[in-house]
């Protein structure tokens, strides 16, 4: 029974999307603001929280700062909440470290598919483990990431764009085709959740990131993994 902690500061909306997770079989905590929600995450629990959905505004502290204290201590999915479809949102929730999004109001169809997909990012099927490019291990049985020798730790979205383009050193995958291997997604999928991600692997594992080694754009059709 996967553990879910539901950050929504309307209580009307709140108690609807918990009674829809509890009816689909999920554990739910809840909290009412960003410091109610950091503070579950720190207090002892029967169970750990394995996937947060967060709403934006919040009262107090705001959903992009939940998501980076979140983020700065544990890879786990993230699906944001956002009243607005709008480019600042959107793009300001993923690369505060979001690995999803749905538009409010969702149906509860929808946020059980996105919830179910981020699960699964974060358990990927294990390959052939100790592959090393130029200094960047990854190690697919493990489920690790280590560059220079220190370990780089991936929440499981990021993890598993890693692991994906990477089984397959130079071939060109488009963002369509990342989205439907990485996130699950098909014509509900947003090529900006892409764009994100890569931006947030390549500041971890890239020496210099604006200059990328690993992951590289093909300009007009999408990324590659590299040195080739």
């Amino acid at each position: 029974m996967p553990h879910v902690l539901l950050i929504e500061d309307d209580a009307s909306v709140r108690d609807g999307m918990e009674l829809v997770l509890r009816r689909h079989g999920y554990q739910v905590s809840v909290a009412a603001t960003g410091e109610e929600a950091l503070a579950l995450l720190d207090a002892p629990a029967e169970t750990a929280v394995e996937l947060a959905v967060l709403d934006l505004m919040l009262p107090g502290m705001d959903g992009f700062e939940v998501c980076r204290r979140i983020r700065a201590r544990s890879t786990m999915p993230v699906i944001m909440l956002t009243a607005r479809g709008d480019d600042p949102d959107i793009v300001g929730g993923l690369e505060a470290g979001a690995d999803d999004y749905v538009v409010k109001p969702v149906t509860a169809p929808v946020l059980e598919a996105r919830i179910k997909a981020a699960l699964r990012r974060a358990d990927p099927v294990p390959r052939r483990p100790g592959e090393v490019y130029a200094g960047l291990v990854i190690d697919r049985a493990g489920l690790t990431v280590s560059r220079d020798g220190t370990p780089v730790p991936l929440p499981p979205t990021e993890l598993r764009l890693l692991l994906v383009l990477s089984a397959s050193p130079g071939r060109v995958f488009s963002r369509e085709q990342l989205l439907a291997s990485v996130w699950d997604h098909s014509f509900l999928g947003d090529s900006r959740l892409v764009d994100a991600a890569v931006g947030r692997l390549r500041a971890k594992i890239e020496e210099v990131p604006a200059r990328p080694r690993y992951i590289q754009t093909v300009r007009g059709f999408g990324y590659r993994f590299g040195p080739i």
